[in-house]
């Protein structure tokens, strides 16, 4: 089983943080009560790192993720553009094979924008079989998820800054 404490993700070492950073949340309707922990906890997170240019993105579910992401990229103004997308939501098995094609299309959308985009769309999504897994994850002895999609996030700016620095 993943464990928070097998990780050094919470180790926030990522050198220069770009302060001016603008992080766009996508956050789906589904499952409301753990999403909005969900955005909270990243918000908070993302916040006490220094970081105020966020914007968030409601999307009615998982589903329509990649789809407002990509839009929003390609719309958005030359000197806004994002410099991470993070995707929140929560899907809840539930007795019909629904729950793995949507999991499967979310998880192979953010793939793809990971692929495409010079930009990374980070993956905070809960994809559980029941709402006490899922609030183990909002802040429960998972951790919480919200907060480690905004340090990925974080992480991953710095990686790609210096990266563009190095080659």
């Amino acid at each position: 089983m993943a464990a928070i404490n097998n990780s050094s993700l919470l180790q926030i070492d990522t050198g220069i943080l770009k302060k001016d950073a603008c992080i766009v949340i996508v956050r789906t309707e589904w499952n409301n009560a753990v999403v909005d922990e969900l955005e909270a906890g990243c918000v908070k997170a993302l916040e006490a790192m220094g970081l105020l240019k966020l914007e968030v993105l409601r999307v009615p579910g998982a589903f329509e993720i990649p789809f407002a992401i990509k839009h929003c990229w390609e719309h958005s103004k030359k000197k806004n553009k994002p410099d991470a997308f993070i995707a929140l939501g929560c899907i809840i098995r539930g007795d019909t094979p629904h729950f793995d094609y949507v999991c499967k299309a979310v998880t192979d959308g953010v793939v793809q924008l990971n692929l495409q985009l010079p930009v990374p769309t980070i993956f905070g999504v809960l994809t559980v079989d029941n709402q006490q897994q899922a609030d183990e994850r909002i802040g429960g002895v998972h951790g919480h998820k919200g907060e480690e999609a905004a340090i990925t996030a974080v992480k991953m700016i710095a990686l790609a800054t210096s990266l563009k620095k190095k080659l």
